[in-house]
C-alpha cells in the first residue's frame, strides 16, 4: 500500500494503526485467484483483504475487492459517485470506490483478450451516512482503491500497468 493510501485510510478510519490480516489476504494471493477464474467474469466480488484498526477506534471494517468482469464497463453510475479519470472507469463515493482496468498480461496464457479487472474499496458492516467532508472521503477511497488496483496491475504483469497512472487522479472526469 503507497504512502498516500495509508494516510487515505487515516481520513477513512481516523486511526493510523491497522492490525494485521489472514496469511492469503493479499494482493498476491488474489492476482493468482485472479489468473485462475480468468476468463470467465466472477459474478460477484472475492475479497483481497479486510482492513481494521488496531485500536478498536472505529467499529467497521474496509473490504477491499477484486473481480473479473466481461468487458469494459457501460452504463451511467449511480448519483453519488464521482467519475475519476483512471483506468477504464473509477468511480469513487463517500464510503466506497471501485476502479475498473484493462489487462493484458503474460499471466493469462492463451488470451487474445483483455482481463477487466475491477477493484473495489467500502465500508464494510452497518451502513450510516458518511461523517466529515465527503470531497475529503472520496479522494481517501479513490487513493486507497488506486493503489490495490496498482499493487495488482503489477502484479499481474498488465502492460503499461493496465493503463493506470502512478498516482491517483482526483479531479472528476
Amino acid at each position: 500500500m503507497s504512502a498516500r493510501a495509508s494516510k487515505a485510510l487515516k481520513v477513512i478510519t481516523g486511526s493510523s494503526r491497522f492490525g494485521t490480516t489472514a496469511e492469503k489476504s493479499t494482493v498476491a494471493w488474489a492476482a493468482r485467484d485472479l489468473v485462475e477464474a480468468f476468463p470467465v467474469a466472477t459474478g460477484g466480488r472475492d475479497d483481497v483483504c479486510r482492513i481494521y484498526t488496531a485500536d478498536d477506534t472505529a467499529d467497521f471494517a474496509i473490504r477491499v475487492t477484486w473481480g473479473l468482469d466481461d468487458g469494459p464497463p457501460t452504463g451511467t453510475p449511480a448519483p453519488d459517485f464521482t467519475v475519476l479519470d483512471m483506468g477504464e472507469r473509477t468511480l469513487a463515493a463517500a464510503n466506497r470506490a471501485s476502479v475498473r482496468f484493462a489487462c493484458r498480461s503474460d499471466r493469462f496464457p492463451n488470451s487474445t483478450t483483455a482481463a477487466h479487472v475491477a477493484i473495489g474499496v467500502e465500508r464494510w458492516g452497518m451502513p450510516t451516512e458518511p461523517e466529515g467532508n465527503v470531497e475529503a472521503l472520496k479522494d481517501a477511497y479513490a487513493t486507497v482503491a488506486h493503489s490495490f488496483s496498482l499493487a495488482m496491475a503489477k502484479e499481474l504483469r498488465c502492460e503499461k500497468n493496465g493503463g493506470l497512472p502512478a498516482r491517483p487522479v482526483l479531479e472528476p472526469a
